[in-house]
């Protein structure tokens, strides 16, 4: 069956890999930044939208030089709230109707925020977000690679004491050369017996044994991005036949320079060999790309057909973080509105 972009507009989705600090709309971040006294390298939203859209970085450490004007402007519980709420009606808009939102909090503390400010702040624009707009949302809480082992576990703790209250699984973001994810395996452990969902970056900037020891030590139940899984077919059809689902980003990691272009992403190679991935865009203001544009770049540039852009839509409402009712009650509905608009 033909596809087109707008039709896969109109196709429920799941959103399972997106970052609140690389989602602000431009508009906003122009408004933070005058409330903050926080200078930005542009004065109106398209110039600004533009700057921020990642087309020029080396690597994914530089990549990652783009939040450095996004996190500044996250100090307060209102700024926070709002970029919450917008996110979730960016995703309405998307036709995104379940998502899960990633951060960490410990980089809205500069003011003097706790953890417990700080996600309540994000929670109470999800749940406006909700009301509004009818898009259900949970929190993934992330540490990063670079921090000392002991604050990783201080969020992982308090992951775990927010799990009935939004938080849905921890995480571990940042710069990956040099940062194994086994140097923060306690706080990992700590999440594990909380019954945190876990899911890892790994197999970006690093390699397959990076993916490795995030399953392996880390007790990861889905990769971040996994680009580099091909380097190791046994670990390959490990995480097959566990169906451990992969969270794929092509546009990111042509942006990161973990692939060279679209059409070279093995993400369709994964799905040919019975992988279960599904479509993320980790992060709607770097890559200037929706979820509708990431899977409508999967039918251009890999040639996915409906049947298969179909599946993996359904992966990620089958891989959500959610209690097993929850998420059975939204994949069937996604499933009756896929079939509907065939």
């Amino acid at each position: 069956m033909t596809l087109s972009r707008e039709l896969i507009g109109r196709l429920p989705k799941a959103e399972l890999h997106v970052h609140l600090d690389g989602s602000l709309r431009p508009g906003t971040m122009l408004d933070l930044a005058r409330t903050a006294r926080v200078t930005l390298p542009a004065r109106d939203a398209d110039t600004l939208r533009d700057f921020m859209r990642v087309d020029d970085a080396a690597d994914l450490t530089d990549y990652i030089r783009r939040f450095d004007y996004t996190i500044p402007l996250l100090q307060t519980p209102e700024a926070i709230e709002r970029v919450a709420y917008e996110m979730a009606e960016d995703a309405a808009r998307d036709n995104v109707r379940y998502l899960e939102v990633r951060y960490c909090p410990h980089l809205s503390r500069r003011g003097g925020l706790t953890l417990d400010e700080v996600l309540e702040a994000e929670l109470r624009g999800l749940v406006r977000g909700r009301a509004d707009f009818g898009v259900i949302s949970r929190v993934i809480n992330c540490s990063l690679r670079h921090y000392d082992p002991a604050l990783s576990l201080e969020i992982a703790r308090h992951s775990v004491a927010w799990r009935d209250r939004g938080v849905v699984a921890f995480d571990l973001a940042g710069g990956e050369a040099g940062h194994p994810p086994a140097v923060h395996a306690a706080a990992f452990d700590v999440a594990a017996a909380g019954c945190l969902g876990i899911t890892i970056h790994a197999g970006e900037a690093a390699g397959a044994d990076s993916i490795a020891e995030a399953v392996h030590r880390c007790h990861a139940d889905r990769i971040g991005h996994g680009t580099r899984l091909y380097e190791d077919p046994v670990l390959r059809d490990y995480l097959r036949d566990r169906r451990t689902l992969i969270e794929a980003n092509i546009t990111s990691n042509v942006k990161t320079r973990a692939v060279a272009r679209a059409a070279d992403h093995p993400v369709r190679a994964y799905l040919d060999a019975g992988l279960n991935v599904t479509l993320c865009t980790d992060g709607w203001l770097m890559t200037g790309a929706s979820l509708s544009d990431e899977y409508w770049l999967a039918h251009t540039a890999l040639g996915f057909t409906r049947t298969q852009v179909e599946v993996t839509i359904l992966n990620g409402f089958a891989g959500a973080f959610l209690p097993w009712p929850e998420r059975l009650t939204l994949l069937t509905r996604a499933a009756d509105e896929l079939r509907d608009l065939r």
